[in-house]
């Protein structure tokens, strides 16, 4: 799926949608050339996971680690640019984070860690047109909310307690 975003603001907000629908031992990585909006999109993605602290890029450091206290998860944003080898990476505690299910992996520059990664992380590109951002990621990831994926109970409960509200409502006024 592609989504044009004509501002930050907009690419923050399809960064809450996507993360929206994230859960712990997801990786997420983000390819794109400078300036594409990958750290722009990570915001998004830390707001709507409730991750705690500033997020900025991670070049210099290469990994950001944002708790999330309601789940108890963290979100791990790394950025790759900088390394010039996979055992930077690797001693830097990387591979201690893919896959973790208490850790939801956001890569920017993936490319250079591409040997690490077991399973086939959810690609999603970025490209910088100027005045908008073209942002390509998988059909499905927007089809399962962050309810309905981690708790379909407090869903099905929330669906039971509307109709009893709108039934309960309709009797109040037809008397």
């Amino acid at each position: 799926m592609k989504k044009v975003t004509n501002s930050t603001e907009e690419t923050i907000a399809l960064g809450r949608k996507i993360g929206a629908s994230l859960h712990g031992g997801d990786v997420v990585t983000l390819t794109g050339d400078l300036g594409s909006g990958k750290t722009t999109f990570t915001k998004g993605i830390a707001q709507a996971l409730g991750a705690e602290g500033m997020v900025t890029s991670p070049t210099f450091t290469l990994i950001q680690v944002h708790p999330i206290k309601k789940t108890g998860e963290q979100l791990a944003h790394i950025d790759t640019y900088r390394t010039e080898s996979i055992e930077e990476c690797i001693n830097a505690g990387i591979t201690d984070m893919l896959y973790n299910k208490k850790t939801i992996c956001v890569i920017e520059w993936p490319s250079k860690v591409k040997t690490l990664l077991k399973k086939q992380p959810i690609r999603i590109e970025l490209k910088n047109d100027g005045e908008s951002h073209t942002i390509t990621f998988p059909d499905d990831l927007l089809k399962e909310t962050h309810i309905t994926k981690k708790n379909p109970i407090a869903y099905w409960l929330f669906f039971i307690i509307m109709i009893m509200f709108y039934t309960l409502l309709y009797q109040a006024v037809t008397k």
